[in-house]
């Protein structure tokens, strides 16, 4: 994999690429244009060809070709490399293992054949006049919306398509393995309106069908099976159509159904995408916090939709995405018949949504009589779950108390209820899930001047040599820090072999010092250096007073009166230090 990605890198010029995605203008030995990630009007998204590194300064991201792909097209790295290896027209194939090479194969000969499907369900879509009054008329979709998610009709014959595959070479075979026909060998499906499913890159893997006749016993949708291309649990419908909306509005709205997101985009909500009905996985929203930190659920009130929502709080806490909840105003039971009473309406709930976990206590309020006991315990029992799925501990005490409010309850005796586990004893009770690593915000940003500002001036290496290397977060960071602080009078020009194991983000810090730094004086180095030692201490000191209140407050819940006082003389020491402005 190694080889294939520096073959890739070979081929390509990185300012070629990120030229595509954003207007680049010659800055020294540089390239500088606006951030595609911020909407920022100054440009700060600096690209070097030599170090074949980017940086963005207005959202402290930054990589090479590969992590710029994954960030713009909401890809993983995998996904990236392949998308560079066809524009840059390397066989992929030649570097994998045999048993890689042959998956490959079969996923190009299924890629072409849905290809060729979806291109055959569009034509027949054009010639049947019974698909053209359902599409066109009955659903209300434009010729763009029909053309931007390419739309078409399977015929109601038993084997056209396979007739019409067959032709062109694929096997019965194949076609089985594409999920495009039935145990019988022939088509899947027949006489309905065909949804193409497609992947980030807007490559076909699978379709959604809508019948458009009324059958007695017949399903009305019906998805392709669980395929080599097509995983339920993965796939976000109308990624491909969204991202570019979902990064310029900073969020995604997550709906049930395919044809929610399809009415969607044509009214102008172009940030709109979907999920294998109520079914959210982890990989759906790990797919949508490469664009965007932010969600936003408009599943059903009812009880699938509250179980669902219910599943998603927790898993979008491990994944880092902050959820919030659209509702349904009355008399509209989804998007799509919300948006043809009035697309106003839809803007109007996809504007005010409720923090997700503010509706599911809600709801679970609606749910129970709380004038009675028997309520009331029901209610907190289920409401406690959810808060202690929560891991921020200010988060579960502003919850306590909404709680409290409802069911007319002390804040102790929920405390105590949320200690013992409360009476629900199921396995389904919600389950903590670690939180991934921080997204870098302030004080990261100050680590990465710091380091970006000592690797290319020495004359600030005399400040590293009483710092304590915890102080800065994550391995890559430490590693630079403890570099510095042993390399004496020396500067840097490329990665040196001590760091080659974090070679992407030494660029990207030589990169931002290029940008930032290079053309202040040694006298503003030395002291923007001494500026950033001070707040980045502080910040350490805050975490360690945090950590020291969170040891008080145990110690005296335990009753150790000892340990107490020695904590209080240390919190106290601490916290004059961090008054005092003493590193």
């Amino acid at each position: 994999m190694q080889d294939a990605k520096e073959e890739v890198r070979s081929r390509l010029n990185i300012e070629d690429v990120i030229g595509e995605y954003v207007q680049l203008k010659r800055a020294g030995r540089n390239f500088k244009g606006l951030s595609p990630f911020t909407a920022e009007k100054t440009a700060s998204f600096y690209v070097s060809p030599e170090k074949h590194i980017w940086h963005d300064f207005s959202s402290n991201k930054g990589g090479d070709i590969f992590t710029f792909i994954m960030e713009v097209e909401g890809m993983d790295f995998r996904e990236s490399l392949e998308h560079l290896a066809r524009k840059a027209g390397v066989d992929m194939s030649m570097y994998d293992t045999k048993g890689s090479q042959e998956i490959a194969k079969r996923k190009k000969r299924l890629l072409q054949a849905h290809d060729l499907a979806a291109k055959y369900y569009q034509q027949s879509l054009i010639h049947n006049k019974h698909a053209v009054e359902y599409v066109f008329k009955l659903r209300g979709l434009s010729k763009d919306i029909v053309q931007t998610f390419r739309i078409g009709y399977a015929p109601s014959s038993g084997d056209a398509l396979v007739k019409f595959l067959t032709k062109k070479g694929f096997t019965a075979k194949e076609l089985s393995q594409a999920g495009l026909v039935n145990r019988f060998g022939g088509d899947l499906f027949r006489g309905r309106m065909m949804v193409p499913l497609m992947d980030g890159t807007g490559q076909v893997i699978g379709f959604t069908a809508r019948i458009i006749d009324d059958e007695p016993n017949a399903p009305k949708y019906l998805n392709t099976p669980q395929t080599l291309l097509y995983d339920k649990g993965r796939h976000v419908f109308g990624l491909s159509q969204a991202k570019e909306a979902i990064r310029n509005n900073d969020y995604a709205v997550i709906v049930e159904g395919n044809l929610d997101v399809v009415s969607s985009h044509q009214a102008g909500f172009t940030q709109v995408v979907a999920t294998a009905g109520t079914a959210m996985t982890e990989h759906h929203l790990r797919a949508l916090v490469r664009l965007s930190g932010h969600a936003r659920l408009a599943f059903d009130g009812d009880k699938a939709g509250l179980a669902a929502t219910e599943r998603a709080v927790p898993i979008a806490q491990g994944v880092g995405i902050e959820l919030g909840i659209v509702s349904m105003p009355d008399g509209a039971k989804d998007p799509d018949e919300l948006i043809k009473q009035d697309p106003k309406l839809w803007q109007k709930a996809i504007d005010h949504p409720k923090p997700a976990v503010d509706w599911v206590i809600e709801q679970y309020s609606l749910r129970e009589d709380l004038k009675t006991a028997a309520g009331k315990r029901k209610f907190t029992t289920a409401a406690l779950d959810m808060i202690r799925a929560l891991s921020d501990s200010v988060e579960q005490e502003h919850y306590l108390a909404q709680v409290a409010e409802y069911s007319d309850s002390s804040i102790d005796a929920l405390k105590s209820k949320l200690a013992s586990g409360g009476d629900n004893k199921d396995e389904k009770s919600f389950k903590k899930i670690v939180q991934p690593t921080e997204v870098a915000q302030d004080p990261a940003l100050y680590q990465d001047n710091l380091l970006a500002v000592a690797l290319i001036d020495s004359a600030t290496h005399d400040l590293f040599s009483q710092i304590d290397i915890t102080m800065f977060s994550g391995e890559e960071r430490q590693a630079v820090a403890k570099y510095v602080k042993t390399l004496g009078a020396k500067t840097i020009k490329d990665t040196p072999k001590d760091l080659q194991n974090y070679d992407t983000y030494v660029k990207i810090l030589l990169l931002k010092a290029d940008a930032r730094y290079a053309d202040w004086n040694d006298h503003d180095r030395y002291f923007e250096t001494a500026r950033l030692l001070r707040l980045i201490t502080t910040e350490h000191k805050k975490k360690q007073k945090d950590l020291l209140i969170e040891e008080l407050r145990d110690a005296e819940t335990l009753g150790d009166d000892t340990k107490a006082a020695q904590i209080r003389t240390a919190l106290n020491n601490l916290i004059k230090e961090i008054q005092s402005g003493k590193s």
